[in-house]
């Protein structure tokens, strides 16, 4: 089932697969990593000005890393404003998706933790280095396949 946004890109050629919507009615599309900065950028002018958060999560052990964002658009006088859930999936031998710090500021910070706990890389993105984690630090520590370093239950002791 498609939303208005989804509607709207198809009309203007702009490929994407609609995921229908969440519990809360909010639209979700997933845009291919190669496609995601042009996407963003053309979102950003369509009026979803406002980034509210990015995250990142393991799809399953072994499979997919995926790059969740949540887009509203601010307009004055609108109570309800529209927002939209895009995600992103990246290969887990080479996760790279093109960073939105250009488009949207504000996913800095939010873009360094993907990054940081799951290995993500952001291309272009300023600051791309650990803000978690120490620098030393070896893994992705929110991966389901992460094993911690020099960890063993205490079960294991006995």
């Amino acid at each position: 089932m498609q939303g208005p946004l989804s509607t709207w890109l198809v009309k203007r050629g702009l490929i994407h697969r609609s995921l229908g919507f969440d519990y809360q009615g909010i639209e979700t599309l997933q845009i291919k990593p190669g496609d995601w900065h042009s996407i963003a950028v053309i979102l950003y002018v369509y009026g979803y000005n406002y980034l509210r958060s990015q995250c990142a999560y393991d799809v399953a052990p072994g499979g997919l890393l995926a790059s969740v964002y949540h887009l509203t658009r601010i307009e004055y006088g609108v109570d309800h404003p529209e927002e939209v859930c895009i995600k992103v999936f990246a290969s887990r031998r080479n996760p790279r998706i093109p960073s939105a710090f250009w488009v949207w500021k504000g996913v800095d910070f939010q873009e360094r933790e993907s990054y940081d706990m799951l290995g993500i890389f952001y291309d272009t993105h300023p600051r791309l280095k650990r803000i978690l984690m120490p620098e030393s630090w070896i893994g992705w520590p929110l991966r389901k396949d992460y094993i911690s370093p020099h960890f063993y239950e205490i079960q294991d002791a006995h």
